[in-house]
């Protein structure tokens, strides 16, 4: 009797277990998790800011770094891998497609200056505050 409670509760989830296949089916047709591509860290500091994102797969010539005013924009692509002949995919979960990311900024940044590198799959975009944006140190006269 035991044993045919345990595969009753068994059958219970098999609805469970067929949402959860729908649903990762669907999550392959958008962006990774639901979450916008590519994923970037922020940090801020009296000089400017520094954004990190992270590119596996993606080559550098295949992205383009935007300035305007206190916006910087990533746009880019990944290209999905070739199969052979004969090949299909068991399992597919990496995301490929056309990215295009927005980042506003709390300072005007000075487009000129902004400089980027990629390393290891994360690309690293420093962009300096405009001068008019930084902080200016008053002297104070005497009499």
């Amino acid at each position: 009797m035991f044993w045919t409670d345990i595969e009753e509760v068994g059958r219970m989830f098999e609805p469970l277990r067929e949402l959860e296949r729908m649903s990762r089916s669907l999550a392959m047709l958008s962006t990774p998790m639901g979450v916008e591509f590519p994923p970037v860290n922020i940090s801020e500091n009296a000089e400017g800011a520094v954004i990190t994102a992270e590119l596996p797969g993606v080559w550098p010539s295949d992205v383009e770094i935007s300035v305007k005013g206190n916006t910087l924009t990533l746009k880019g692509s990944r290209k999905a891998d070739e199969l052979k002949d004969g090949e299909f995919y068991q399992r597919r979960e990496r995301w490929n497609g056309e990215f295009n990311k927005t980042l506003e900024l709390p300072f005007e940044i000075n487009a000129d200056k902004v400089a980027a590198r990629y390393s290891r799959g994360v690309l690293t975009v420093a962009a300096p505050r405009a001068e008019s944006e930084k902080p200016r140190k008053i002297t104070i006269s005497s009499e």
